[in-house]
């Protein structure tokens, strides 16, 4: 039987010695725990951009079934990963539901949980120490979860600057504002920053990956690319090189919201400052003003960021900044971002992502319409629209009828 990384290598195109080295150099990480039993996935230079979709609880609406059957639309829908963000209800039982249920990578960000344990212990967050933060890391670790948010980034010298001029949005990031507070309140450094070593060792021990979390993301266009953004990816540059001296994968997140003309500027300023680690984005959101399309905004520049060399989009859906997604519009951010991301991999040329085009556009022109509609990246709301919009003839739709430029081509010139 081929092995895990022979698999992984069929499925990207790739030769295994072309994915041997970009692991060994720290620019291709794979994302499995050791305690997770899936198909790994690959993520990084010289392979089809992922696409990861967030689930998870709220306070307001905790419902497990909910989760589950987003995280089945996730997967469905053609997502790469899920990262389980739940903070309200039965969290260990949500997460370690979501695990099991799972075919594909599963990632959290351990922190959120730290308020919750705190809150059980009637205290505050602000008052959890070293130890019980690094007890929920390595919870989610050996429950199997195969990548880890953390905010490492932010530390005390972002509150010394943010004091000093302030951002139009602030921090939008929530992990990265827990930090900040916890740093102010107890007058520390950010203890995932200053024991990263004792963090390194846990991600070694599960084979997890280190998702370096962008605490300092803008979170509106105003604040792109500021000094905030640029110190905290300095930083995150430096533990990347340590990590990868520890033997532990590391990839980057980026932001954001982004203007156009600042998305090709913002993935060279990682891939230089970070030596070519996985770049993790979210969106980006190239406006501000798009809630209840932001799906489509994140899609504009998750193409962009994924042609610039983005490895990995993580989705945006309707509902963003305005609440919890439900499953539809989890399954149309999922189908967006992976939009984005093929339409990228075609402007950079990712091995054999033209060919479904290719293979869609000559059913096209042969008025081949299940075959087109097999082809499809959202089958289902195309074969929907098709049934509703034939015409008397069945083979043309109601757009053209009987005027359609293919069929009379055909009549002319024949079939290629």
């Amino acid at each position: 039987m081929p092995s895990l990384l022979q698999s992984v290598a069929k499925r990207e195109g790739v030769s295994i010695q072309f994915l041997k080295r970009g692991i060994k150099k720290g620019n291709i990480v794979i994302l499995k725990n050791r305690k997770h039993r899936i198909m790994p996935i690959a993520i990084g230079k010289g392979l089809s951009t992922k696409v990861n979709a967030n689930i998870g609880t709220s306070p307001d609406l905790a419902d497990l079934r909910l989760e589950l059957r987003k995280l089945a639309a996730s997967i469905k829908a053609g997502a790469d990963t899920v990262m389980d963000l739940s903070t309200g209800g039965d969290i260990n039982r949500i997460r370690r539901s979501i695990i099991k249920a799972s075919t594909i990578p599963v990632g959290t960000v351990p922190i959120y949980q730290v308020a919750i344990e705190a809150r059980k212990k009637n205290k505050a967050f602000l008052d959890a120490s070293v130890d019980e933060i690094f007890e929920v890391i390595e919870k989610h670790l050996d429950d199997g979860v195969d990548f880890i948010t953390v905010h490492c980034g932010v530390t005390n010298k972002s509150i010394q600057g943010l004091r000093k001029k302030k951002r139009v949005c602030g921090v939008v990031s929530r992990g990265g504002s827990m930090m900040l507070e916890w740093m102010a309140h107890n007058k520390e450094e950010n203890p995932l920053y200053e024991y990263y070593d004792r963090l390194l060792k846990l991600a070694r021990k599960y084979n997890a990956t280190l998702s370096l979390g962008d605490g300092l993301r803008p979170g509106a266009i105003a604040d792109s690319t500021d000094r905030y953004q640029v110190r905290e990816l300095i930083l995150m540059g430096e533990l990347v090189q340590w990590a990868r001296e520890e033997g532990v994968s590391v990839m980057v997140e980026g932001p954001g919201h982004i203007p156009i003309h600042e998305i090709e500027a913002n993935i060279q300023l990682e891939k230089n400052i970070c030596d070519d680690a996985p770049f993790y984005v979210l969106g980006p959101l190239v406006t501000d003003i798009g809630a209840g399309y932001d799906h489509i905004v994140a899609a504009i520049g998750g193409a962009m960021a994924a042609y610039f060399g983005a490895d990995y989009l993580c989705y945006v859906t309707p509902s963003e900044h305005l609440g919890l997604p439900n499953v539809e519009e989890v399954r149309e951010g999922v189908i967006a971002s992976k939009l984005a991301a093929h339409a990228g991999d075609i402007g950079k040329g990712v091995g054999g992502a033209r060919d479904i085009d290719l293979a869609l556009s000559k059913a096209r022109y042969s008025l081949d319409w299940q075959k087109m509609l097999g082809l499809l990246a959202d089958k289902e709301k195309a074969s929907k629209i098709y049934r509703r919009s034939r015409s008397k003839s069945k083979l043309t739709c109601t757009m053209c009828g009987e005027f359609c430029a293919m069929k009379k081509t055909i009549d002319v010139i024949g079939r290629s």
